[in-house]
């Protein structure tokens, strides 16, 4: 393969179906291997259940877009989800030979130092993983979490603070291209208080500003870790009036309202699909997306 080849016939890349159709043609096909992709949302949004949903798809076989495989969990918001990863597993159909949840791998993570230190064991253990279903899916929910409290708003720790992002990313990166596996990571938002569009009034992304629950919000992490992900979706949700079926109305004659939640997940930057966006909802079976 040659560098002036791939204008002419892109490199082909698998990738992973997130559990619902409506959702995979929001993303052209799923989440892509050999690729870092972040998820950003205020808590509440459903990071950490689209997270675990993507767990269980990994293990589906290539014919139900899945890829047939192993996945490793690395988590720092605590506890781990395990009643909610079981009820997602149960509502799903899977060969009975081979339940889902053996193959799923969780590993705690404590800080930034810890991860880096965790690096190396990682690449060990898909290096050397022996089973029919390889490791292909890397997920670490969250990695705002690793920096909330580790650094100081000084020039010194802003420095160290970015060199880790890059150690991070660039080994996270290596994995996925020589392991041709998807890697997942989650991020947080913070309120965004300047006047302009962005941070500091730079636009990243191709929404001018981002608002969920009726705040205007940005990635946690800023501009430095905004450039070691390849692509980033955002997942907002806002409160909406809907109207009680059949017309109920109470004791004065008004009508009966009630609050719903909207959510949408938007497509921010990524190197092979356009900006598009989807609604989607959370149940007890699992995130699916809404068609419109």
């Amino acid at each position: 393969m040659k560098p002036e080849n791939l204008l002419i016939r892109p490199w082909p890349t698998q990738k992973c179906t997130t559990g619902c159709p409506v959702l995979d043609r929001c993303l052209g096909g799923g989440i892509p291997c050999r690729s870092v992709t972040e998820i950003v949302a205020e808590s509440g949004c459903g990071k950490t259940q689209f997270c675990l949903q993507l767990l269980l798809s990994a293990h589906l076989p290539h014919s139900r877009g899945g890829l047939s495989a192993s996945s490793l969990y690395l988590h720092s918001e605590f506890p781990f989800p395990s009643r909610r990863l079981h009820q997602l597993s149960r509502a799903r159909p899977f060969d009975p030979r081979h339940d889902p949840l053996e193959y799923i791998f969780v590993h705690p993570l404590h800080s930034a130092d810890h991860l880096l230190d965790v690096m190396p064991k990682v690449q060990s253990f898909v290096e050397n993983f022996k089973s029919q279903f390889p490791v292909r899916l890397i997920v670490i929910d969250s990695i705002a979490a690793l920096f909330r409290s580790e650094f100081d708003n000084n020039p010194l720790d802003l420095k160290r603070r970015s060199s880790m992002f890059f150690k991070i990313s660039g080994r996270l990166k290596l994995l996925a291209e020589k392991f041709d596996l998807a890697v997942v990571v989650t991020n947080q938002v913070v309120d965004l208080v300047a006047p302009n569009e962005g941070i500091n009034g730079l636009r990243i992304g191709n929404l001018g500003c981002l608002d969920s629950s009726g705040r205007r919000v940005c990635a946690a992490l800023g501009l430095a870790w905004a450039n070691c992900v390849n692509s980033r979706l955002f997942l907002s949700r806002d409160k909406e009036i809907v109207r009680t079926v059949n017309g109920t109305r109470d004791e004065c004659g008004c009508e009966l309202m009630h609050c719903g939640t909207r959510r949408r997940l938007h497509l921010l930057f990524a190197p092979h699909i356009p900006d598009t966006s989807c609604e989607f909802v959370i149940t007890r079976e699992g995130i699916s997306g809404v068609c419109i």
